[in-house]
Order: structure tokens, then sequence, then C-alpha cells
């Protein structure tokens, strides 16, 4: 993080850097110093506070959607621009290379949209305000789940606070993007699977199953629930569970037969004749190992093929390709070098979500770049702020259910070295960043309590 500001913002105009990042910082800190401060033993304060918040929230999330224009871009727009054909019966693919031949496993979320527009009509409005209703959603859940971690209302608060001021975050509401939906479900997912009953992984497997239709990331979500389960629920103080596995299978299975019957489903309707299916992963391995792009989406990579070609000359092109990268990797001891840049493109750069929004298209160059600003300051919070809250999970031994969140993060951190990375693909598991920046903060306001006194508010 320190090397991105430094390059793109102090290099470029330190006196404006300075001056944003030392308000963001004020602010924070007085405003979250204010909401430590307030009483927390009272369930009627908890909760007008708590309603408060995600008010404010919506309320400047609406908002946003008025400062940025209506228009869709990039897969957003495929998704908004088919919807209606769909919904006419017209072929969502030409050829066996088109865009939902190859990536097939969006039509979930085609579904989605094409839902919204048969009930509200080719309204982009529909589709954002529900966005922000999803975004309210995940607030709640991230509030819920830090009460259930931590079992402190003030941190649940802080953690509601620093995730709802996070522009980067909440940025992409006015496009048709699936990540805020499928979000919220995985967040469901965690919260049901901490319950720890046999009911709670039964609906486990429903949202589970049901996001990953919807966002098909469930993979990775799946990985990190396993290995809990293996590590925390199946061995317990040298005994072996068989409870613990078997909960976790019948989140599992529930997740297959939803994740099946809907692929089958859209093969029999005729939507999509290849399901759900991914046929074109070799894709996100050409980008992720290219040291060119530093593993992102590159526009020289892309005119290197034909992509009028089929699907099984793409594919043999991709091999090659891939091979190429290996071997240029290889070649210049280049792997430890990639992913240290892949691992600042996604967790530590400005996440490009305000890019995607055609924001500069109706203010300034000067709006624009205070805008986008404005959104990395959120990143550079939760990145400091999820710092203290992983030492100071470091210093005192966690709860085993802190890491059903750490191990879905630690999986899709992983995966992400090797594949395509954008600054917006972490905006899944932001919520996680910020249950752990609320920690931190939580602690800097216990330090600073304990050395300058109690403030009663």
């Amino acid at each position: 993080m320190g090397h991105f500001f430094t390059i793109n913002y102090l290099k470029v105009e330190p006196v404006l850097a300075v001056l944003v990042f030392l308000c963001a910082i004020i602010f924070v800190g007085g405003v979250g110093y204010f909401l430590y401060h307030v009483r927390d033993d009272d369930t009627n304060l908890n909760r007008l506070i708590l309603i408060s918040l995600l008010l404010i929230f919506a309320i400047v999330a609406i908002i946003w959607l008025k400062l940025v224009p209506q228009t869709q871009v990039s897969d957003f727009k495929a998704f908004w621009r088919t919807a209606p054909k769909a919904l006419e019966g017209k072929a969502i693919y030409k050829y066996d290379n088109d865009y939902f031949a190859k990536w097939a496993y969006q039509t979930g979320f085609l579904v989605y949209v094409m839902t919204v527009v048969k009930i509200f009509g080719h309204k982009v409005i529909a589709i954002q305000l529900l966005n922000v209703i999803y975004q309210v959603l995940i607030l709640l859940m991230s509030y819920l789940l830090a009460m259930q971690l931590f079992n402190k209302v003030k941190i649940a608060r802080l953690t509601v606070f620093i995730l709802m001021i996070d522009l980067d975050w909440f940025a992409l509401n006015s496009q048709a993007d699936n990540q805020y939906l499928g979000m919220l479900l995985f967040l469901v997912t965690f919260y049901l699977v901490i319950k720890d009953k046999y009911w709670t992984y039964a609906l486990a497997g429903i949202t589970l199953g049901v996001g990953s239709i919807i966002r098909p990331i469930g993979p990775v979500v799946i990985a990190g629930i396993v290995v809990y389960a293996l590590l925390y629920l199946f061995i317990q103080n040298n005994q072996i569970h068989w409870s613990g596995l078997g909960k976790v299978l019948i989140t599992l299975v529930i997740y297959q037969v939803i994740f099946s019957a809907a692929g089958m489903a859209i093969k029999g309707s005729g939507l999509n004749s290849y399901g759900l299916t991914n046929r074109d992963s070799e894709w996100k391995f050409v980008v992720g190992l290219d040291a060119n792009s530093n593993g992102s989406y590159d526009q020289g990579m892309v005119n290197r093929f034909d992509l009028k070609a089929s699907r099984a000359k793409m594919s043999q092109k991709e091999h090659q390709i891939i091979h190429e990268n290996i071997q240029n990797l290889n070649a210049t001891h280049g792997w430890l070098k990639l992913f240290w840049n892949k691992n600042e493109t996604l967790w530590a750069s400005r996440s490009t979500t305000v890019d995607f929004t055609g924001f500069e298209t109706q203010h300034s160059l000067r709006v624009s770049n205070l805008a986008k600003l404005l959104g990395y300051m959120g990143t550079i919070v939760l990145i400091i702020l999820s710092w203290f809250g992983s030492l100071k999970l470091l210093k005192n031994n966690p709860s085993v259910k802190t890491f059903v969140l750490l191990l879905p993060l630690m999986a899709y951190a992983v995966v992400q070295l090797l594949i395509e990375v954008q600054g917006r693909y972490r905006l899944e598991f932001l919520p996680v960043i910020a249950i752990l920046g609320g920690l931190g903060l939580f602690t800097i306001c216990e330090w600073i309590r304990s050395k300058w006194g109690k403030m009663n508010v």
C-alpha cells in the first residue's frame, strides 16, 4: 500500500495526498472514537446506532447513483444487454467461443438479471437499488459476524463504520455486478456455519449453492470451510468427532444438489446448452501468469488471439501462451516478483471500481481524480486497521470460529496468485478485512483510553 500510494499520489501531488490522508485519519479516528465511547449496555440504543449507520450509508449510496452515469460497461454491459434479448427467446451466444458459451457459469447471474428485467422492466435503476439493498444487508451481516466472533457491540459498530465509508467497496452499485449479491450469500453462509447446528449447516448448503450460481467463487469458499472442518470440527482436543465432519458434509451435499440442478435446469431450458460450466478456465492463467502485465488484464495479450476462432483453436492457443509464460518466469526467476506485484494489485492498490462506473465522463478530471483518491483512502484505512486487528488476534488466542472467515480468505489469496487479478476482485472479502479492521480500531481506542482516560458520552 505504501509503495502504491507513494508512486501514484505522493510523487504526483504530495500536498493533496498528505492533506487527504490526514483528513481521512482524523475523520476515521474521530468518528471511530465517538462510536467506541457511546455506551453499549442499552439494547435500544445499540439498535438505534446500527440503524442510523445503515440509513446514512443507504442515503450516500443512492446519492452516488445520481453522480455516475447509468451506462453499463465491461462484463456488466454483457449481462444488461443480453437479458432482454434472452427474455424474447433469442440466443445468448452466436458461436462456441462467445462470452456466455465459454463462460457458461455466468448464466446463473444472467438469469437473475433476466428476472429483475421481467419484474421491473429494462430499467437499470432497479438493479442499482437492489445493489444498495444488498450492500445494506452486507453491512448488517458484517455486524452480526463481528458479534458472533468477538461478542462486543463496539467492535461490530466499528466494523460497519469502516466498511460503509469505503467508496472503493460500494462504488460498483451502479453496475449489473454479481459481486454484492454473491458476497451477501457467502457472508450468510459463514454466519450459518458459525452457528454450528445441523439445521444451520443445511441452510448454509442452500446459501452456498445459490451464492455460487450468482458469483462462481464457491470452490474457494468450500476449500476454506472444508479445511476448517478438518482442523477444528473433525479433530477436537486430540479426539475425532465424526459429527463435525457430518455437518459439513450436509452443507456440501446440499450445495452440490442445488448447483447441479441449476445447471441442468439452464441446460434443459435451452438458455445455455453448456449449463453452468467453465469452458475457458485456461484464460485466467493466460493472463494470471503474464509477467508483462503483472497478472492483470492486458489488451496486448488479448490482441494475440482471434476471439472469433472456435473454442478448440482458442484453447490450443491458450495452452501455448501459458507454456510460454511459465518458461519466461522460470528463465527470469520471476515468480516471486509476479506474486508480489499481483498481491499489491489485489489487496493494496486502488480497486479501480470508480473507473468502472464512468464517473469521469460526467465530472472534470480534477473531481474524478479526487473521487478516486477518496475511494482509495477507504482501502488504506482498511489495510492499516486490519493489520492492527491481525496483530491483536495473534497476541490473543482467537476463537475457533474466526477461522470460518480467515481460511476462505487465505484460500482466495492463494488462488489469486495464479489466475488473473483485478482490484475489484477483492470486494467479496472486504467485509472480512473490515471485521479485522473493526477489531484493530477497537484496540487502538482501548489503548487511547488507557493512556488519556475515559470520556463519557
